[in-house]
């Protein structure tokens, strides 16, 4: 099926038509427009406009086209649950699960607000602040949450006033193209504008003068250009990218209880989450049985295509990635032990076993590296100051977790390390009035919540002389 993409309220196709894979066959379910820079700087044109009426706008009437994006949202569920499972791979429950989870922040989003704050008012001087909006803002999501990532830019967006040019992974552009067709019913016409690519207008988008801002959740690396890219315009840019968070599980845990919630937060769409477990220290007093454990969990998962009843973990998203993660199966062969997976499987299809990988430690590329695939190193460890410090030894502090029966011992433990959230308990509990920030290479800014909505405004500072 032909998708089209959508600028100035209008949907249109572009200069050629890219074929897009599904990872679980390899074979083309869809074609999407190629866009050309031309039709980049129309969409930004679009935008410029859209924006200079919608921020004029009073806070109620955006909570009502907010709301009204998120129940055509929910309207089309089912069609975008297994348009995602087609493009991305994961498990249709986890699809439809994102599909909720991308209503429920919009949602969410529509009743933040901004209020002027006064700082001062006495006899002398009426300070106060004010959110300005900035303008044309442009998003560039990853492929691994093809419908929650472009949420997460459209909402905080248009809420504090701003329009859209959003770009959408090319190796997951449908899910977004769907979402493009469902915003031209509801938003104003330019108001968001969804292009396509083949990767190669990025660079155009971080650095074009009618853009104010750059929303970017995707790899380090490509957080690094876009940051470099942006400082001539001195364009604002939040970045989340990559992480290498740690588990650090204690000796008093329910062993049983506590490696399902480890290889829940390390196996969650074969591990393609920024903030998924990628090393796990566990003490030495119960690392056998806590190996153990997980893989006999590892050993009932079921791997194949999302769109199959009862698959719990689908393919990699896509080709250069399924080679990396094989890359790093190799480093295990050769650098630990693998008790659990460590094969891709199958004829056809990104299909990797979840692989647990024991008797590793720092310094190897196992540990030390980002995996973003169903892999997962189990590092052994007896002292906690010595767990603390290896933990923080990274370049990424995005997430990472403290696991003990003694809570207070956790939450003094989490405080310790270096990364913007720290889980005692528990996995990947977010949500969006929870703000989302990381520590060095993870991150610049804040995603999710009223801070969140900050980072897409500008302050004023409104200083009034009265005497």
């Amino acid at each position: 099926m032909d998708y089209q993409m959508l600028i100035d309220g209008q949907l249109v196709s572009g200069t050629r038509m890219l074929d897009v894979l599904n990872p679980a066959t390899e074979e083309v379910f869809a074609r999407v427009p190629h866009a050309s820079e031309a039709q980049l700087d129309a969409a930004v044109a679009a935008a410029a406009k859209a924006q200079k009426l919608w921020a004029t706008t009073k806070m109620a009437e955006r909570r009502e086209k907010i709301e009204a994006l998120a129940a055509a949202i929910s309207a089309e569920a089912p069609d975008l649950a297994r348009l995602i499972t087609m493009e991305q791979g994961k498990p249709l429950p986890e699809a439809a699960g994102e599909v909720d989870w991308s209503i429920g922040y919009l949602s969410h989003t529509a009743t933040l607000s901004l209020p002027d704050r006064v700082i001062q008012d006495d006899a002398e001087f009426l300070i106060e602040t004010r959110h300005k909006p900035l303008g044309v803002v442009g998003g560039i999501v990853a492929w691994n949450f093809p419908l929650l990532l472009c949420c997460w830019k459209i909402g905080p967006a248009l809420m504090a006033g701003n329009s859209i040019v959003l770009k959408p992974a090319p190796t997951t552009p449908v899910t977004a193209l769907k979402l493009a067709e469902i915003c031209q019913k509801v938003l104003p016409a330019g108001l968001v504008n969804i292009i396509t690519d083949n990767n190669d207008l990025g660079p155009r988008m971080s650095t074009h003068p009618g853009i104010s801002k750059i929303g970017f959740t995707g790899s380090s690396e490509t957080g690094k250009k876009i940051m470099a890219s942006a400082a001539n315009s001195m364009k604002r840019v939040t970045l989340e990218m990559g992480g290498n968070d740690p588990a650090i599980v204690l000796p008093d845990v329910d062993v049983k209880d506590t490696a399902q919630k480890v290889f829940g937060g390390a196996f969650l769409n074969a591990g393609q989450v920024c903030l998924a477990v990628k090393r796990a220290y566990v003490h030495q007093d119960i690392y056998e049985d806590f190996c153990a454990e997980l893989t006999a969990i590892a050993d009932q998962a079921v791997v194949g295509d999302g769109l199959m009843q009862g698959t719990t973990i689908g393919p990699v998203q896509n080709q250069a990635q399924f080679e990396k993660v094989k890359g790093y199966l190799e480093d295990a062969r050769s650098s630990g032990r693998i008790i659990a997976g460590g094969t891709a499987v199958g004829d056809k299809g990104y299909f990797i076993q979840p692989t647990i990988v024991r008797d590793v430690t720092d310094g190897q590329k196992i540990v030390d590296e980002e995996q973003f695939g169903p892999i997962l190193p189990v590092i052994s460890f007896a002292d906690i100051d010595d767990v603390v410090t290896r933990a923080n030894a990274s370049d990424y502090g995005l997430g990472g977790s403290v696991h003990t029966a003694d809570v207070d011992k956790g939450i003094e433990i989490a405080g310790r390390i270096e990364s913007g959230t720290i889980w005692v308990n528990q996995q990947l509990n977010i949500g969006p009035h929870i703000p989302m920030a990381g520590f060095k290479g993870s991150g610049l800014g804040v995603e999710q919540s009223v801070e969140g909505l900050a980072e897409y405004t500008q302050m004023q500072v409104i200083n009034v002389a009265r005497a």
